[in-house]
C-alpha cells in the first residue's frame, strides 16, 4: 500500500512539474541563453578617443614578421589598421575577442597578434579601411559591419593588391 501511495504522489509530482508554466518554471533560465543576435553586439566605443588621448600602438614595421605574419594580406590589415586607428576604436569586433581576450574594440586586436590570426578581425578591419576611404563615417561603418558586411571581402585577393 505504501509502495503504491509513494508512485502516486511521484506521478503528481512529476505531472505537476510538467504543468507549471515555462515563465515560472526551471524552463524558464534555459531560455535565458537564447539572446537576440541582433542585440549581442561585440564591445566597442561609441565615440573617437577623446582629444590628447593616446591610443595602444597598432603592430607595424619589423612586428610584421615572424609565424603570424606568413601571407602578404596578414601584414596589409595591420598596414591598414595603423591609417585608421580611431576608426577601428569605434568599431566592433564579431568574433567576440571581448568575451575571450578582453578586448575594448576591434583597434584591440591589431595591438597584438590577434588580427594577424583571426579572418574574422582581419576582414572587418579591410572592410573598415575600404569603407573609410569611401569616406563613410564610422557610426556608417560599424552599421555595414553589424549587417555583415564584411563578409564580403576577399583576404586573399587584398594580398595579391
Amino acid at each position: 500500500m505504501k509502495r503504491a501511495l509513494l508512485s502516486f504522489v511521484l506521478g503528481l509530482a512529476i505531472v505537476a512539474a510538467y504543468a507549471i508554466p515555462a515563465s515560472i518554471g526551471p524552463a524558464s533560465a534555459v531560455r535565458a541563453q537564447w539572446s537576440d543576435p541582433a542585440q549581442d553586439i561585440p564591445a566597442y566605443h561609441p565615440l573617437p578617443p577623446a582629444k590628447g588621448q593616446t591610443l595602444p600602438p597598432i603592430m607595424s614595421g619589423k612586428q610584421l614578421t615572424g609565424q603570424f605574419f606568413q601571407q602578404k594580406w596578414q601584414v596589409e590589415v595591420y598596414k591598414q589598421a595603423a591609417q585608421i586607428p580611431g576608426v577601428l576604436y569605434q568599431l566592433p569586433c564579431y568574433c567576440h575577442c571581448d568575451r575571450a581576450l578582453g578586448h575594448a574594440s576591434l583597434h584591440s586586436c591589431f595591438e597584438g597578434t590577434h588580427g594577424a590570426i583571426c579572418s574574422t578581425c582581419a576582414a572587418e578591419e579591410a572592410y573598415a579601411y575600404k569603407m573609410t576611404k569611401q569616406s563613410k563615417t564610422p557610426e556608417e561603418i560599424r552599421a555595414g559591419i553589424e549587417r555583415r558586411e564584411y563578409e564580403s571581402i576577399d583576404l586573399d585577393a587584398l594580398g595579391r593588391s
